[in-house]
């Protein structure tokens, strides 16, 4: 193919700008394989980079994007390309997202547990958030969570990774609460495992450094004071996994509740992976933690040429779950 079309994000005169453009291999990053990508997702970050409303991208023009899934076209290495075989799937990716994408042969997704691989659209929709909600699961129950400690919490519940975290966690035998911002979202947490919702306003953060325990766990998504409440209310030896910064970056706690009851806090990064944890992780995506409720998460899909049309209502916070994108 000697071209392509790609949303590639340009900086100039002082402003951010998206557009759809015909690029080559050659104007693509470095790397060993090129995939032929199928289908898509569009994550909170892509919002950002794509109108300018967040320092995300580092350099210009790039491509953006976070997903993709699709097939491998061909392998800089002939011995790599025998052992695996064009036309493999692949699992979602880091950044950016095209119609063709080169990336580094060793950090393929090429798991072990092929035979049990979500089609090219459920790996979309599992998508980066997916990803992130099912290492932030793993990694807890590394430090001892369980279903049988008690209620875990999960914030920014209607999110994408708020909602693939409740769908794995109830699938688990977990008894979830979720906590949303969002009116009217209930019914759509109910229906993907939550066993309570509670209006993120209606909740008492309170001022102690310590409070009563009240989860056994938490997955955060909103950083700020909602965090620094569930440092104050995980009670012993629970652990809560960060993940985002919606409502805020900022922490303010103190030593208590670590070494008093033994509380962890867990920073998950879903990019710095070793090997071996990706594949131990999407292998457990594809077994114990496969979501159960992805076309309800997922439940629409738009075209590649969307795409921009898309943006706001996810910079404005009002998308619930997430969104296939269908490249071609």
């Amino acid at each position: 193919m000697d071209s392509f079309r790609a949303l590639r994000i340009h900086q100039g005169d002082g402003r951010i700008e998206a557009r759809f453009e015909s690029i080559g291999l050659d104007d693509l990053a470095a790397g060993e394989v090129v995939e032929r990508v199928r289908f898509s997702s569009i994550n909170y970050k892509d919002a950002l980079a794509a109108t300018g409303a967040g320092r995300i991208l580092r350099r210009y023009p790039l491509v953006g994007g976070i997903d993709l899934s699709g097939e491998v076209v061909s392998f800089a290495d002939a011995l790599q390309a025998r052992r695996r075989g064009a036309g493999h799937r692949l699992r979602p990716v880091g950044e950016p997202r095209r119609r063709l994408r080169r990336v580094r042969a060793r950090q393929g997704r090429l798991g072990r547990a092929a035979a049990r691989r979500p089609a090219l659209d459920d790996v979309m929709r599992i998508g980066t958030a997916g990803y992130t909600a099912a290492l932030a699961i793993h990694r807890l129950e590394q430090n001892g969570q369980a279903p049988g400690n008690g209620p875990p919490l999960v914030s920014g519940a209607s999110g994408g990774v708020g909602s693939r975290a409740i769908d794995m966690l109830a699938g688990r035998g977990y008894e979830v609460v979720a906590v949303s911002g969002k009116l009217g979202a209930d019914d759509y947490l109910a229906a993907i495992g939550a066993a309570r919702v509670l209006r993120r306003s209606a909740i008492d953060l309170g001022t102690r450094p310590l409070e009563a325990p009240l989860w056994a766990g938490a997955i955060d998504n909103l950083g700020g004071e909602v965090l620094t409440s569930l440092t104050r209310t995980v009670d012993f030896f629970g652990n809560i996994a960060g993940i985002g910064l919606a409502a805020s970056p900022e922490l303010h706690t103190t030593v208590m509740p670590f070494i008093l009851r033994g509380m962890s806090l867990r920073g998950i990064n879903s990019l710095a992976n070793p090997r071996a944890l990706r594949l131990k992780v999407w292998e457990r995506i594809a077994t114990d933690l496969r979501p159960r409720h992805l076309e309800r998460i997922c439940a629409g899909s738009i075209a590649f040429e969307e795409r921009p049309a898309a943006f706001p209502a996810y910079r404005a916070g009002t998308v619930q779950g997430r969104t296939l994108v269908r490249i071609s």
